[in-house]
């Protein structure tokens, strides 16, 4: 069935792991009747779970489009993860939606996820709702969490749905719009007198009457006059507030017992924007571009989520703006500017993927084997070429590097990985040009833990983790002189090479040549063999065989053999002078240093300060950023930053992130060189010396 654009709404759900969010996805699936039976979390069985590592894990790892039709409405359902490891899905999925239903748990309450998924809205100008689930429960306490909440989102928030306690223990839930309470049976609404919950019901319809007020000036008047709001008017002051962002109201229920999911489903229709209110502003030719839910518009696809499937091939997740999709259009890319090849449309819910002659203005789906667009993309019609910004994904700063389980294998890795970050562009994948490893960096150990299970089922190939080497480098702190003197009698003619050269250190991280020679004691054209001897011994320092920096070296005197002398044998002299004289330099250590950024909330300040400190770096400041978070400012060395991805986390219970950079070298503290150098030579660092 086709739905008009005011027909339909786009809703991306999030909040924090184990708030019931699939399982609210799943009931008002269960209900619209799409469904035959409930499917559970616990058993797999859900419709938005259904990648074999999310049934394996019992959680959702990615973000699924659950269409839920009831009433002659289509609900583009959006099941974002509320794992911070998989925040990727959250941030695909805001692309698409108008509004963001945020899940708290009755149980435990407004937890980081829910405060992660109010900020996201905010951030991207999105309409707000608040479903508390698991409000039938005993230990659920609503007005606690509703106190929370206020304290957390400030005073948008307004409660719309309550629930009360029976005598007989069973929870009924009191509707503030019609001041009606009803209680479920099987699923099935049943009204029931209001239940006395003393001056709290005056109190929650006096806070709601405000809000209700504050979004028009005519219901202002009449608040003021002391008149009573009628139904409709709460019910219309209560879309337009929760539509400019002015209110965010709050509902609840229980998803796994059918209570009051019908409440939710009917408010979901009236108070949130439907997608013909839907506008994005786009960039064509250098100028800005509205781009409105237009059917009869020339066509504008945002390409919101990628799948890569190995039997399928790629399946890209599409939000019509404007016109209309179908497998005949005549599409470009505009990050390309190239046309593209569309494969049918599909309607897809969780895996089930059914044919569709068109998407329309305003809706989601799927485009099978697109072949240059990913995420991110904008199709258009080659009239007018728009294009849209990307998404903004969290930042990937747990790196690990990349090792081969199997032989042969090495060459497949590059391909699958690309595969896999067309699918989760958190993802990075770089071949580090100092190390020569392959770095893979994600959002947290759980994060590559569920690539590498992707790689290994998806796409046949296995691969270990092991943490990162660190790029050292060797210098020298003083001035020394040395002969290299390379002699090599054989049948015929023989080598001979001899030179003076001084090393000394000097500002920077280059090698520098000069020649300093009077008389002709080296003729010129050897000068260039004796620059390549020194640079290719400068490859290996001679305390744990990491390239030499920092370095002048200055050709003093020599002498040649008319006969014997050759390029090779001055290259072969300036390696024997380099090996003799560095030892007498005084040769160190240096290790990278970066700069780290860590945004935490101002309570965890002290500690990462400590931390910074205990990890031998060096604070250098601390001021604020545009999420509330402060921002503290340091110097760590890049040997010590492994794990802090996990300890800022557990820190900030997922609050904080953080940004870090190589900035320098410096001298490595004597204490820690025995260390590096014996890793050096279980590396096999010096293995390439002549």
């Amino acid at each position: 069935m086709g739905y008009a654009s005011k027909d339909i709404r786009n809703i991306l759900v999030a909040g924090h792991a184990g708030c019931g969010k699939t399982t609210l996805t799943e009931a008002l699936l269960y209900m619209s009747g799409a469904s035959e039976r409930m499917g559970r979390v616990e058993d797999g069985t859900t419709a938005s779970d259904f990648d074999p590592e999310e049934i394996r894990r019992k959680a959702s790892l990615n973000s699924s489009v659950v269409p839920v039709e009831y009433e002659g409405i289509k609900y583009n359902l959006i099941d974002a993860p509320g794992l911070f490891d998989f925040e990727t899905g959250a941030a695909e999925g805001i692309m698409a939606a108008e509004s963001v239903l945020i899940c708290v748990s009755g149980r435990s309450g407004v937890t980081v996820g829910a405060e992660k998924a109010y900020q996201l809205a905010l951030k991207n100008n999105k309409a707000r709702m608040i479903f508390v689930t698991k409000a039938d429960l005993e230990n659920a306490d609503y007005f606690k969490i509703l106190e929370q909440m206020k304290i957390k989102f400030g005073p948008s928030v307004c409660p719309c749905v309550v629930p009360v306690r029976l005598d007989d223990g069973t929870v009924a839930y009191i509707n503030l719009f019609s001041q009606k309470a009803f209680k479920y049976e099987g699923g099935k609404q049943v009204q029931i007198d209001l239940p006395d919950i003393g001056h709290r019901f005056e109190g929650l319809i006096q806070a709601m009457s405000e809000a209700i007020a504050e979004t028009d000036e005519a219901l202002m008047e009449k608040f003021f006059e002391g008149e009573a709001f009628t139904t409709e008017e709460i019910v219309q002051g209560m879309a337009s507030g929760v539509r400019s962002g002015q209110i965010t109201p709050v509902f609840c229920g229980s998803a796994v017992n059918a209570q009051a999911l019908d409440m939710l489903l009917y408010n979901m229709n009236v108070l949130l924007p439907g997608a013909d209110t839907a506008s994005a502003v786009g960039e064509s030719g250098g100028e800005p571009v509205e781009i409105t839910a237009d059917p009869a518009a020339p066509l504008c696809a945002y390409v919101f989520k990628t799948v890569a499937d190995p039997f399928v091939g790629k399946l890209s997740f599409i939000k019509v703006l404007s016109g209309r999709l179908t497998a005949t259009s005549n599409a470009v890319n505009a990050r390309t500017g190239q046309p593209e090849r569309l494969g049918k449309t599909l309607t897809v819910c969780g895996k089930k993927q059914t044919d569709t002659p068109e998407i329309a203005a305003g809706d989601i789906g799927a485009v099978a084997k697109l072949a240059t667009a990913k995420t991110g993309d904008t199709l258009c019609d080659p009239a007018r070429v728009v294009a849209l910004p990307a998404p903004v994904y969290p930042i990937s700063s747990y790196r690990m590097a990349v090792k081969v389980a199997k032989k042969g294998d090495e060459g497949k890795v590059g391909s699958a990985l690309a595969r896999l970050i067309e699918e989760d562009p958190a993802i990075r994948f770089v071949v580090d040009p100092e190390t020569k490893q392959q770095i893979i960096s994600g959002l947290g150990t759980q994060h590559l833990e569920v690539a590498l299970a992707k790689l290994k089922n998806k796409f046949g190939v296995e691969i270990t983790l092991e943490n990162p080497r660190v790029p050292y480098r060797e210098s020298i702190r003083k001035s020394c002189k040395a002969q290299g003197r390379h002699k090599k009698q054989t049948g015929g003619h023989g080598q001979f090479g001899d030179v003076w050269i001084q090393f000394e250190p000097i500002e920077g991280e280059g090698i520098e040549f000069a020649e300093n020679v009077f008389g002709g004691s080296v003729p010129k054209n050897f000068f260039p063999a004796v620059e390549k001897g020194v640079r290719q011994a400068a490859e290996h320092g001679v305390l744990a065989g990491y390239p030499m920096v920092g370095m002048k070296a200055t050709l003093l005197d020599g002498s040649y053999h008319p006969v014997d002398s050759s390029e090779m044998a001055f290259i072969m002299a300036a390696k024997l002078a380099y090996k003799a004289a560095i030892p007498e330099a005084g040769p160190v250590l240096l290790e990278p240093i970066g700069a780290l950024k860590a945004h935490v909330p101002a309570d965890n300040t002290g500690d990462i300060m400590g931390e910074v400190t205990k990890r031998r770096g060096r604070v250098l400041g601390m001021n604020p950023d545009d999420d509330g978070l402060q921002v503290v400012e340091a110097e760590v060395p890049v040997a010590e930053m492994q794990d802090f991805t996990t300890f800022l986390r557990q820190l900030t219970q997922g609050r904080g992130y953080f940004t870090f950079e190589f900035v320098r070298y410096e001298t490595l503290p004597q204490m820690l060189e025995n260390k590096v150098v014996e890793q050096a030579k279980a590396l096999g660092n010096f293995a390439d010396e002549d």
